[in-house]
């Protein structure tokens, strides 16, 4: 069987999210590991006055891509910006665009996708479900694709304990509610949403449920493989450890509790933490087309890029940890000493929420009119308050991720691919018994923990003389 990149030479590759986290990180990967591929088609749309040529070039100029310019110098010739908008009919592809993408395009990664837990429905079937099956009709008339890789999120459905590598029954008919949505007026769409999403908790999860089964119904002529990771976190090993470009999720949380802004949240200690780093997802991904591209499976794959299964990390450790962290190495200006309690009972947490969030922030705010600054710190609190109520659903339950798939595929990997594209997650599999006699498989196993806090703090304090983004009035 063909190594990974000698799959990937003289392949050219059509890549959509290049601007966001996993896409970045995706194409830096790429084009450093698999250093033959002929081409990345990026598609990107005109933002903020940038042409979409602007835009890669401000991602490519990043300190992401320190690595691949020490390495390959010339990589930039490979990657083709292409002016294209999503959620446009047609994709908004020039014809000339269109011809050439569909006369040489060989593999589709396609990461693009609204993140936002709080999107409204219209907008999240827009960018998610509607944009996956416009992008599952041109690569439909594309004359030599071998394969359409979509990601998704183990959490498509999170309404089962135990989820299998499967695409389940949608909660509804994909296409009779996007024809729904073309006369409903926005006021019905934000009234009929919670009846709508069920039992998942946002527009996100819900969408992405519906675009797993347009993927699987659309793409049914197509070789398709879906990778759906957990929660992505700061990287691993590459390009460094500890990369990540934004405060979403866990991150924000984990450096709030760092600044001694976080002091309680709602979360089961026992509910098991699925982080996963997000150069592991990007492995997997470009290992799961490898796979479907050779071997030509006749059903389509999916793999749930999980840790759980395999260690029951719990976010009762994930908070010492992160707290020990930034004790023994304080951020600049913290506010207080860093200190964090989680509690799932209801009355609890609210007394916590006065006594060590509103209250004291109430007073700093106080201090800072008498000294003649703006107060800030009550709507740092409100917003920090907003991001643990979007995390609570995943803080408070666990599930059982199927991993039959991505065993297989770390199985099938040579040697040497085993080392450039890093699929596995070797610690993941030490458990707490080993670490007193073992400290130093303790010591790897909270690497991606530590990455995520310890491992950013350049990067942190770098934001921070920019002014702090949870600080900011947006």
């Amino acid at each position: 069987m063909v190594s990974i990149p000698e799959y990937y030479e003289g392949k050219n590759v059509l890549l959509t999210g290049a601007t966001g986290f996993l896409g970045k990180v995706l194409l830096e990967k790429l084009l450093r590991s698999c250093p033959k591929v002929n081409s990345v088609y990026v598609l990107v749309r005109q933002k903020a006055g940038q042409t979409p040529q602007q835009r890669v070039e401000e991602v490519i100029s990043g300190k992401l891509f320190d690595r691949l310019r020490d390495e390959n110098p010339d990589f930039r010739e490979k990657i083709i910006a292409v002016n294209s908008e999503l959620t446009q009919p047609k994709l908004a592809l020039s014809e000339e665009d269109k011809e050439i993408i569909i006369e040489s395009t060989n593999i589709i990664f396609h990461c693009a996708a609204t993140v936002r837990f709080n999107e409204n429905l219209r907008d999240a079937v827009q960018l998610n479900v509607i944009a996956t099956r416009q992008l599952i009709l041109l690569a439909q008339q594309m004359k030599n694709l071998e394969v359409f890789m979509h990601v998704s999120t183990a959490y498509a459905y999170c309404n089962r304990k135990h989820i299998d590598e499967v695409v389940y029954p949608p909660p509804v008919d994909p296409k009779k509610l996007i024809d729904s949505l073309e006369w409903m007026d926005d006021g019905l769409v934000n009234d009929i949403t919670p009846k709508l999403i069920g039992d998942r908790p946002n527009t996100y999860i819900y969408t992405k449920a519906l675009a797993e089964y347009v993927v699987q119904q659309e793409g049914a002529k197509l070789n398709v493989a879906i990778v759906r990771p957990s929660i992505v976190g700061a990287s691993w090993k590459e390009p460094f450890p500890g990369w990540i470009d934004n405060f979403n999720g866990p991150s924000g949380l984990f450096i709030a509790a760092g600044k001694g802004i976080l002091r309680t949240m709602r979360a089961s200690n026992n509910a098991l933490a699925d982080l996963v780093p997000v150069d592991v997802v990007v492995n997997m991904s470009l290992a799961a087309a490898w796979y479907s591209g050779v071997n030509r499976p006749r059903n389509i794959m999916v793999y749930n890029c999980t840790t759980g299964s395999t260690n029951p990390f719990h976010w009762g450790e994930v908070e010492y940890h992160v707290i020990s962290t930034f004790k023994r190495n304080p951020l600049e200006q913290a506010f207080r000493r860093p200190n964090v309690n989680l509690t799932s009972n209801h009355l609890l947490y609210h007394y916590w929420i006065a006594v060590s969030h509103k209250a004291p922030a109430f007073l700093y705010d106080i201090y800072l009119r008498m000294t003649g600054r703006s107060p800030r710190m009550m709507k740092t609190i409100t917003r920090l308050h907003k991001a643990m109520v979007f995390l609570e659903y995943f803080t408070s339950n666990s599930w059982v991720w199927n991993t039959d798939n991505v065993n297989m595929l770390m199985n099938q990997l040579n040697p040497e691919d085993k080392k450039a594209i890093q699929v596995g997650f070797s610690f993941v599999k030490i458990t707490a018994k080993l670490f007193s006699p073992h400290p130093e498989l303790f010591q790897g196993f909270l690497l991606f923990v530590l990455n995520i806090t310890y491992n950013t703090y350049t990067f942190i304090q770098d934001e921070e003389r920019k002014g702090l983004p949870w600080q900011s009035s947006g």
